[in-house]
């Protein structure tokens, strides 16, 4: 009996150091996939853990099954019938003012709120894609959806991120430039 005491006192402190350690970089992900709304990656992130404390004697990559949890959990928040909030403005804001540049500070502000008025799908996808930077195979995997859905929703999303924050466009490739693929596929190689 007392084993079985030791072994769960060791699993608990596993886990409360697994915690601390990761807690603050898998809330970063987990308020992005709420759109930058930090209440609800909270409880994004403490709903997983929950999940996984249970489990925690079974799991043999903690960091990537907990994130797996979490991107499986918003999925499930966006397949909920719930009414969907919409940030709404009464006013266009003014541009910003000085040399037309924008700091970086404000670009972050305006891709979290562009990213708050994309659907928790959108969301999801392009935080899988560009700031985990998964290829579209282990994003159709996580979401359980096929890789032509990825690639859809993806393209959708950008576009409309695009229209919701122009003053992004500055951030990516040139007309007619390629983006660099993120997909880990076999390139031909020539002599």
């Amino acid at each position: 009996m007392d084993a079985v005491r030791g072994a769960r006192g060791e699993s608990a402190d596993g886990f409360r150091e697994f915690v601390a350690n990761r807690s603050s970089a898998l809330l970063k992900t987990a308020v992005l996939l709420c759109g930058g709304d930090r209440h609800a990656g909270e409880d994004l992130l403490q709903n997983a853990l929950i999940k996984v404390a249970g489990r925690w004697n079974r799991v043999e990559d903690p960091e990537a099954y907990v994130r797996q949890v979490l991107y499986r959990q918003q999925v499930s928040r966006w397949r909920l019938k719930w009414p969907r909030r919409e940030v709404s403005y009464g006013e266009v804001p003014d541009a910003a003012a000085g040399d037309g540049g924008t700091s970086s500070a404000e670009l972050r502000v305006v891709l979290f709120a562009a990213l708050a008025r994309l659907t928790a799908r959108q969301r999801t996808v392009l935080v899988l894609r560009y700031f985990e930077d998964l290829p579209e195979a282990d994003v159709a995997r996580l979401l359980g959806c096929s890789v032509g859905t990825v690639r859809s929703t993806t393209h959708r999303s950008l576009a409309r991120l695009r229209g919701l924050a122009p003053e992004l466009a500055a951030l990516g490739p040139a007309d007619g430039e390629q983006p660099p693929s993120r997909d880990y596929a076999p390139v031909e190689v020539r002599p």
